[in-house]
């Protein structure tokens, strides 16, 4: 746990292509969590406070909740793969950019409306999950933040 004094939680952010997310703790201090390559849900990572909210530039990036929680599901969609609702709808999204690649173009206002609407629903999805199987960093509440 970090103290936090003057910076306002929770904060989201990039960090070396990974995101990441700072909470307040009960206490008024603070906790790092970074989502896992290896299965999605949240490893606390405090040893990288400061780095972040000391060296946001270059490879660290500050987000909005609502860009956090597309970061978040680009890089669940890119690193894992499985089976059932949540995986079929990552395999929805990249139909969609497929497509827009193929075509040689940019993604249209209503796919890019359509690929944010799915990612914000496979989050919570995600969260709910993660929360259900114990896992402390999970919060499905970013989306309605």
């Amino acid at each position: 746990m970090t103290e936090t004094p003057g910076l306002a939680l929770p904060s989201y952010y990039l960090y070396y292509q990974s995101p990441v997310k700072i909470v307040e703790t009960a206490n008024g201090g603070a906790r790092v969590w970074r989502v896992s390559i290896d299965s999605g849900g949240w490893h606390e990572k405090n040893d990288i406070f400061v780095e972040i909210t000391l060296g946001v530039g270059g490879d660290i990036f500050h987000r909005t909740a609502e860009d956090f929680v597309q970061e978040v599901e680009a890089f669940r969609a890119h690193y894992l793969k499985g089976d059932g609702p949540i995986f079929a709808l990552y395999e929805t999204v990249r139909a969609i950019e497929d497509l827009a690649d193929a075509e040689a173009r940019h993604e249209t206002p209503s796919e890019q409306a359509i690929i944010r609407g799915i990612r914000r629903r496979t989050f919570v999805m995600f969260e709910e999950q993660l929360r259900a199987a114990g896992d402390p960093g999970a919060d499905p509440d970013i989306v309605t933040a």
